[in-house]
């Protein structure tokens, strides 16, 4: 679809149905892959994308189109992400079997994403990604946001600053200090085993 930015937020604004269709397309895996980055399960990360985009449906006439679309998502996705995180802390925690099944099982049709490790393999594996989601969880909610969409989901400086409403020098703080943390917190987990 051939068609220059302010006539696409145009058609956006007025709810063509082929500028819908073509948001949706373009966006919609960045959105799954930065909800599932934040520890959402297969099924509550869909519903989360899904959430954003009626979100932005109910927006969209309010979108000045002074930021990219992808970043005005972004920013609906990660105030979405905060509310269900906050939810989440308040509920019940799930068997830690159903996280590691849905973890396992989110290809098409239920096949595994990736075949299962060797054992030695998956114990190492395994207990890595422990102690790396263990230092995750000291780091402050804002930390944890700015250094997943840096440096796992490798959004840019300027888009992520629009996402979190930070200025870069903030965000360059945010970075350092979850570093920092994180590399401490895994050096003493190490330093124990």
């Amino acid at each position: 679809m051939a068609h220059t930015r302010d006539s696409f937020l145009a058609d956006l604004r007025v709810g063509k149905p082929e500028a819908l269709t073509e948001a949706v397309s373009q966006h919609s895996q960045a959105l799954m892959r930065g909800a599932l980055g934040r520890g959402f399960s297969w099924a509550d990360a869909e519903e989360l994308v899904q959430e954003t985009f009626v979100t932005f449906l109910e927006a969209v006439k309010r979108f000045e189109g002074r930021s990219s679309l992808r970043t005005f998502l972004f920013g609906i996705l990660y105030r979405k992400a905060m509310e269900r995180g906050r939810k989440r802390s308040r509920e019940l925690a799930t068997d830690p079997v159903d996280h590691i099944f849905e973890s396992r099982c989110q290809g098409p049709g239920g096949h595994w994403s990736s075949p299962p490790k060797g054992p030695d393999e998956e114990v190492l594996s395994r207990e890595a990604a422990g102690l790396i989601e263990a230092c995750m969880e000291d780091l402050s909610e804002d930390q944890r946001t700015a250094f997943h969409l840096k440096e796992v989901d490798r959004i840019e400086t300027a888009e992520l600053c629009n996402i979190m409403d930070v200025s870069a020098t903030h965000l360059r703080v945010l970075l350092f200090r979850a570093r920092n943390k994180l590399r401490e917190c895994l050096e003493k987990k190490w330093e124990n085993k």
